[in-house]
Formats: C-alpha cells, sequence, structure tokens
C-alpha cells in the first residue's frame, strides 16, 4: 500500500523496497514498495541501519522509540518491534516479507516473530564480519555507557542487551531492579 503524505512526516519508521533505473545507482521512486511501517512515539532513536546478512536476509535495527530512559518499556517489550534488532525475508516473494521460520521467537505468542535480537537503545550501526558472519552492534547508552554487542555467526537469535535494565553492563534502572534478563549477552565493549 503507498503511504499518505502524513505518513512521511509523523516520524514513523518505514521500510521500503525500490527498484533501480537504467541508472544501477538510482532508485526509481515511483517503484516504492512499503516492506514495514513502525510508528515511532518520540521523535529520538528513530530506525536505525539495515543490512543483508550472510544469510541474505535483512536485519533491521529500530531504536526504542526515543525519549530518555525508555519511558514506554520498549527495548524489554517482544510485542514491540521498537528496541530490537530485526530479520526479515524479503526475497521469498511473500508480500510484504515473511518472518524466517528459524527466528527465535516465531513460536512464542507473547512476540513478535520479526524479532531477532531484544534490548536495544538505539542501534545505529551493526556489521556483519565478512570472513566469519560474525556481527557487530553499537549501541548509545543513555549517559554513562555506550555498548558494543557481538553474536557469533552459529548464534541462533533471542539474544538480550539489556537495556533498560542495564546500561552497558551497570544497572540503569534501579526502581525496576537490575537482574539481568533472560537470554542476556553482555558488551563485548563498554565505554
Amino acid at each position: 500500500a503507498a503511504r499518505n503524505a502524513a505518513d512521511q512526516l509523523d516520524g514513523a519508521t518505514v521500510v521500503s523496497r525500490f527498484s533501480v533505473s537504467a541508472n544501477p545507482d538510482q532508485a526509481m521512486s515511483a517503484s516504492e514498495q512499503v516492506i514495514l511501517v513502525v510508528n515511532q512515539p518520540f521523535s529520538n532513536h528513530n530506525g536505525g541501519q539495515l543490512a543483508f546478512g550472510p544469510d541474505r536476509m535483512l536485519y533491521a535495527g529500530l531504536g526504542d522509540g526515543g525519549s530518555g530512559g525508555d519511558p514506554q518499556g520498549n527495548g524489554q517489550n517482544k510485542r514491540s518491534l521498537l528496541g530490537k534488532l530485526l530479520r526479515l525475508d524479503v526475497e521469498s516473494g511473500v508480500v510484504p516479507y515473511r518472518i524466517p521460520p528459524n527466528n527465535p521467537f516465531v513460536a512464542d505468542s507473547t512476540a513478535r516473530g520479526e524479532i531477532w535480537a531484544l534490548g536495544l537503545r538505539n542501534p545505529w550501526r551493526f556489521s556483519f564480519d565478512r570472513l566469519t558472519g560474525d556481527l557487530y552492534v553499537a549501541d548509545v547508552g543513555q549517559n554513562k555507557w555506550e555498548e558494543i554487542n557481538f553474536q557469533g555467526a552459529s548464534d541462533v537469535g533471542g539474544a538480550n542487551y539489556g537495556w533498560n535494565i542495564l546500561e552497558g553492563s551497570a544497572c540503569y534502572s534501579p526502581g525496576i531492579g537490575c537482574a539481568a534478563p533472560p537470554a542476556y549477552s553482555a558488551p563485548v565493549v563498554s565505554y
């Protein structure tokens, strides 16, 4: 479905597919196919990086929806796509996308199947190692800690990087407790 003018200005994160023109460096704007729209509650932490992984799946990093401290608790909410790394199959022919059947939360009725990893604040950049397929995710902290998270190429997804319980490896929300969440994966670097 095409987006209307309001959709383009409301701050939503939009993932779209475009065809290229005769010039392979130029997309044809009229060819847009919207794959995913995620509404943003605040004006920061909107979207992030898109990349195809070695498995040919599309990975999308989404911030927690913004404001300070993740007031809506999106980072730990498996029903929200915000504060997550998503994994989508956009080449299967299913429109707009297919959820890969081996995503970690496909069989979990309390979670969105698109989720590959959770507990992220603002995953603005990530990269797959070209030699090993390992994944590195840079995540912006709130006030004290930035972090880099790691997922080995053989991992099956489902890692929880801790936000907003933890910032880096440190306690962030003493009011809600500081115990590491299930499937917690500590950052490989906090600075």
